[in-house]
């Protein structure tokens, strides 16, 4: 058995309080949209009947009176030549059609109020069906935003801190090491015989250009006061 038995089952339904109390409102949205569709063409086939009926209605009504209308002719027709005989034959005719007018015209009266029920029930039945199809898919958005949520969370649980916070230590102490004997590489090696003359060198031209600076200040000094 569906989830509704009737159009109006449908149309009256409280979707999100029936996916409020369900077990699993994702299942039964889908369900509710399965039911929904097949009904929505039912409806649909039974309307485009109905509207054909209605045409076929119409036809025979149009038909109906077109016969009235011949028989009120010949009527005339029997009077003007004196046969009140065939007038009345006539005239029981006409009526006949009239009268098979008349019955078809509240024929159609009922097939044009089951046509604007049937359209009317379409469009709140598309209504509900988007309505629908919009909650599956924030449900089917939610689902997947918890399944990922569940996912990072056993991510987290399963990563051990204390375990990492080791091996960032470890590697730590590594580092520190491998620095500490670039630093011994070159400590308390004796300068080869080529780094002491070029140090040696580099001394001398600083006291050259030390002795320079000086004579250049003695010589600015000695014409200060010969000035004075």
């Amino acid at each position: 058995m569906g989830i509704f038995t009737r159009v109006r089952d449908i149309i009256s339904a409280n979707i999100n309080s029936m996916l409020d109390k369900a077990e699993d409102p994702e299942k039964l949205v889908k369900l509710m949209i399965r039911e929904m569709e097949d009904t929505l063409i039912e409806v649909k086939a039974n309307c485009a009947s109905s509207m054909a009926t209605k045409k076929k209605i119409q036809r025979e009504i149009e038909s109906m009176l077109e016969h009235a209308k011949t028989w009120d002719a010949k009527a005339q027709l029997a009077v003007n030549k004196g046969r009140e005989d065939l007038a009345r034959e006539a005239l029981q005719e006409k009526r006949r059609f009239v009268e098979r007018s008349e019955s078809l015209e509240e024929e159609l009266e009922q097939a044009k109020q089951l046509v604007t029920q049937y359209q009317s029930d379409i469009m709140q039945l598309e209504d509900k069906l988007g309505a629908a199809r919009e909650k599956q898919r924030m449900l089917v958005q939610r689902h997947r935003h918890a399944q990922n949520k569940i996912r990072t969370e056993e991510h987290i649980r399963r990563f051990d801190v204390a375990e990492s916070m080791q091996r960032f230590d470890s590697f730590q102490e590594r580092i520190d090491r491998m620095e500490a004997e670039a630093n011994l590489v070159n400590y308390g090696r004796k300068p080869s015989l080529h780094e002491e003359f070029a140090a040696l060198e580099t001394d001398d031209e600083i006291e050259r250009e030390l002795a320079e600076m000086k004579a250049r200040s003695g010589g600015h000094a000695s014409e200060s006061a010969q000035q004075h």
